[in-house]
């Protein structure tokens, strides 16, 4: 059995009302960004991995779950829980708030809301770290060379393997997935930690791999006999539609797994896997609605270019000398 087997949708002539979707999603994305700075001082919610806070190691002698202790601490409220290394282990990942002053007053203050639950039994801190902020600053800065400099390296890559037009045309998409998925974090205000961050990458090379194979598939039909001379909407259109049933169904299988995570993996990683999961939905939309339309007017620009370095040297050879 195969899906979309005689495929034959026109992307292309929708690309019109792909632009205006994508760019609709966009701005709405900036102005959530731009509401955050005035709301909550950031363009987007930064966790402690990046803003700084207390890491606390707490060890239960009795049977407890993430749950008892996020009820403890206030419920929706609560920093950060999730299980650690040993039985009954976990680690709170908590904010330093402005009016608690400083570190060592977060760390007493959530000792003291976990002895006063009587749902919490006994238990002993067994480790306090400090997060500074001058690592967060360090970690953003880090997170987008990495990205810059995947830009590059694809630009680069897909320069040598296919035409340099490929390689814009693949940055394009790349960039609009980025800038959806800030934007839903942005709008949604989802905490921004590592593990967020580890996603967002991760998106780039789900969305570069997509466009890749899509681009694979029209150089191929370029290469053909007549490919060259064939009507570029057409033979995009046509690549999309035979490389169909390869990027749905890998999409749809990546999704069944992301959503099995979001569905038993807990709160610990339900931010990472929704950011996963909207990437992986953008990467496929922008892999046909953005990256073979953004390459298909990259090339009409080419051939106008190439078409008026034709007339200038036809012109200029054809001029005859003037004697003297």
């Amino acid at each position: 059995m195969r899906f979309f087997k005689d495929a034959s949708y026109q992307f292309i002539e929708k690309r019109r009302k792909a632009y205006v979707v994508s760019a609709t999603v966009i701005i709405l994305g900036f102005g959530a960004m731009a509401f955050n700075i005035f709301s909550i001082g950031s363009w987007l919610d930064y966790g402690i991995d990046f803003t700084g806070g207390t890491v606390i190691v707490v060890e239960f002698a009795e049977e407890t779950t993430a749950a008892d202790i996020r009820e403890a601490l206030g419920g929706a409220q609560a920093p950060s829980i999730s299980e650690f290394g040993g039985v009954d282990q976990y680690i709170i990942r908590a904010p330093l708030e402005e009016e608690d002053g400083d570190i060592e007053v977060v760390s007493r203050r959530i000792r003291g809301e976990l002895e006063a639950s009587p749902a919490i039994g006994a238990f002993e801190v067994v480790q306090t770290d400090i997060v500074g902020a001058k690592i967060g600053e360090e970690l953003t800065q880090q997170a987008l060379l990495a990205i810059l400099f995947s830009f590059v390296l694809t630009l680069i890559y897909i320069a040598f393997r296919f035409e340099f037009r490929f390689g814009i045309a693949s940055i394009i998409a790349t960039t609009h997935d980025i800038l959806i998925t800030l934007g839903f974090l942005a709008l949604f205000r989802v905490e921004i930690s590592l593990p967020t961050v580890a996603a967002i990458l991760t998106i780039v090379g789900y969305s570069l791999n997509d466009t890749i194979v899509v681009f694979d598939r029209i150089r191929e039909n370029l290469n053909k006999k007549g490919g060259r001379r064939e009507d570029p909407i057409k033979l995009i259109d046509r690549s999309i539609n035979e490389v169909l049933p390869r990027t749905v169904m890998t999409s749809m299988t990546t999704l069944a797994v992301l959503l099995s995570l979001l569905i038993l993996g807990g709160a610990v990683i339900r931010d990472f896997t929704i950011v996963l999961i909207l990437g992986v939905v953008i990467g496929t939309y922008s892999s046909i609605f953005v990256a073979s339309p953004a390459l298909l007017e990259i090339q009409k620009r080419w051939e106008k270019k190439d078409k008026k370095k034709k007339k200038s040297s036809r012109s200029r050879g054809g001029r005859k000398a003037i004697p003297v």
